[in-house]
């Protein structure tokens, strides 16, 4: 008869988790071929980043309908998700216009559909898509419309040659900021912080870690004005800061949400990430930030 022993399986190999909590060698693993990727949309075939942008706006709005179901409200999907497609291409081959165009329109769908098709706590759906609607598609959009170029139907008919348009380094420029962003202030956040930014929302984001972002920030700020936009070094510096602050914004405004909703990711599609919403947090906020500050500049 066997063992007692030899009947229980051996323990499981704890996760590689990092003081902060995440998996950092899948983290690496996925968000850096992520990364390549879509600056490489970006840098060769501007309509890819464009088909990438509606496919993360369609996912981030899958995980905050997923999570607020959880929690009693079943928003209409169908006029959201049609926003989701109406906004990023309005924003692309119309510009602002289009876009604020496609929000209204697609916010009144929203009533309407609620309206034809009563559920129990009617207004909190509308209220609910109509937040969605803003809060992702729209905000995300703001990186679109850094991208337009005078001609769009021949950059959709044919491959754009290097190098790659001023729009479309304007918002590689973004996301590198907003990743240094990221990763300098998880890296210090993790080994040096002790000093809680807000603990009621984000209990492991410290004002070490935010130390880290801007030094991060700054760094790839000035190389990205003299070697890619071909400014000087304190424009790197201006739109550094801008997104540093805007990105923690839009990092501790997810987690206020999650918080609300009593989730810890919004899913578990990415490896070492969450969802897909736990990596857009604070890029929707830094898109429209770095719109306002190339417009308050002239470049766009």
């Amino acid at each position: 008869m066997p063992s007692k022993a030899a009947e229980e399986p051996p323990p499981a190999e704890p996760e590689k988790t990092s003081r902060a909590g995440r998996n950092l060698p899948a983290a690496i693993g996925v968000g850096l071929p992520l990364l390549i990727v879509v600056l490489g949309g970006l840098l060769f075939y501007p309509p890819a980043f464009l088909a990438m942008v509606v496919l993360a706006a369609a996912l981030g709005v899958w995980e905050l309908s997923r999570a607020l179901l959880q929690r009693g409200v079943a928003v209409p999907l169908l006029p959201i998700m049609v926003g989701v497609l109406a906004m990023p291409v309005s924003a692309y081959y119309v510009g602002t216009e289009g876009l604020l165009f496609a929000l209204v329109a697609c916010s009144l769908a929203v009533l309407v559909w609620r309206t034809l098709d009563p559920v129990p706590g009617a207004g909190q759906s509308i209220f609910a898509g109509t937040f969605i609607l803003a809060w992702v598609p729209f905000l995300l959009s703001f990186s679109v419309l850094i991208l337009r170029e005078p001609n769009h139907l021949a950059s959709v008919l044919e491959l754009q040659s290097w190098p790659a348009g001023q729009g479309a380094l304007q918002v590689s420029t973004m996301l590198l900021l907003t990743v240094a962003s990221d990763t300098f202030g998880y890296l210090v956040g993790a080994l040096f912080g002790k000093h809680p930014m807000a603990p009621k929302i984000s209990p492991k984001k410290s004002w070490e870690g935010f130390a880290g972002s801007v030094l991060g920030a700054l760094i790839i700020g000035v190389l990205a004005a003299i070697f890619l936009l071909d400014r000087p070094f304190w424009f790197g510096i201006v739109l550094a800061v801008a997104i540093v602050a805007a990105g923690t914004a839009g990092d501790l405004a997810e987690s206020m949400v999650k918080r609300e909703l009593g989730v810890k990711d919004m899913s578990s599609i990415l490896p070492g990430h969450g969802g897909i919403m736990d990596r857009l947090d604070s890029i929707l906020f830094a898109a429209p930030m770095a719109f306002l500050v190339f417009a308050a500049l002239g470049l766009l």
